[in-house]
């Protein structure tokens, strides 16, 4: 039994200005802007929450089944996913439709511009939640808006525990949505700006919200992360990285942790120290899914850092 992890697929072309936006953008002028920037250096990762979450639990020795709609333009991710040995099962192909991409550009002083077209990531609501046994764990992460919206509702009906996850899509959701959410998932995990946007849009207070799940988590980046359990809340330390290098997709190597720690058992302070490690070997290398580590490798690492194995 594997876990389903429902999000998105995409590439992320990476272009760096060697200048800065403020001295070509003019104020009085932005109502008219017209301006090009030369960007010599142009790299393009493999993105998208279903396809991070997806490496990182593979490096973990987990079984992850990544469910996203892709477009016709998927050929090279999906022969990656192949060669890593990840199933591409509820891998959905929509014809006529581009994979989900980010055209982000930096400057020198890491300020971004980035234009982002979902292509077939609106369309992942045509891919369904199985209900033929081979599932045990999920995770609704950032995609289509109706698609998360139907794959919530899916694992709930099949009584299949999921973790909800909106990130970046939580803006989409208004709060009988996002109440919906939470009753319906078994858990939550949140980052520290995404869970005072949860408070503020229910107008509930964090207590009451992890009440509605079994437990509810919020990463607080080199603070650590709280997990809200049983009237509870129990603080998990961070990893410390060895360098930071890129933050971009943290949260999903994060979130790779969670899903293998409630997938195995392992308890709440290991789960979530866990994660923190996976946290760290992410930030240490640039794009969202070149860090690379045994399983082996990973448990060395825990152990250096917080004096106990993981398994």
């Amino acid at each position: 039994m594997g876990t389903l992890i429902c999000g998105s697929i995409a590439f992320d072309s990476i272009m760096v200005f060697r200048g800065r936006f403020k001295d070509h953008i003019l104020p009085d002028k932005v109502h008219i802007l017209n301006v090009a920037f030369l960007v010599p250096q142009l790299r393009r990762e493999y993105g998208g929450t279903a396809g991070n979450i997806a490496y990182s639990l593979k490096l973990l020795g987990g079984d992850p089944l990544p469910m996203a709609t892709v477009g016709s333009d998927a050929a090279a991710y999906l022969q990656r996913f192949e060669a890593l040995g990840i199933n591409r099962t509820h891998l959905h192909e929509v014809a006529d439709n581009y994979t989900a991409q980010a055209f982000i550009t930096t400057d020198l002083d890491d300020n971004q511009i980035t234009a982002f077209h979902p292509g077939a990531m609106s369309l992942s609501h045509l891919n369904q939640v199985p209900g033929d046994g081979s599932i045990r764990l999920g995770i609704v992460a950032p995609d289509g808006r109706e698609g998360m919206l139907a794959h919530a509702t899916q694992f709930a009906e099949l009584g299949i525990p999921f973790i909800f996850d909106p990130g970046q899509g939580l803006p989409m959701f208004d709060a009988p949505e996002l109440e919906t959410f939470l009753d319906r998932a078994t858990y939550a995990v949140f980052n520290d700006y995404e869970a005072q946007l949860v408070v503020e849009r229910t107008g509930r207070p964090i207590s009451a919200l992890a009440k509605k799940v079994r437990a509810l988590i919020v990463t607080r980046g080199g603070e650590g992360s709280d997990v809200h359990i049983d009237g509870r809340v129990l603080h998990v330390p961070a990893a410390k990285a060895r360098r930071v290098v890129d933050p971009t997709g943290c949260g999903d190597a994060y979130r790779a942790g969670l899903l293998y720690g409630l997938a195995n058992g392992l308890d709440w302070e290991t789960t979530g120290r866990l994660a923190a490690v996976m946290g760290a070997l992410k930030i240490e290398h640039s794009g969202a899914q070149n860090h690379s580590a045994s399983r082996d490798e990973i448990a060395e690492r825990f152990r250096d850092t917080f004096g106990y194995g993981p398994w």
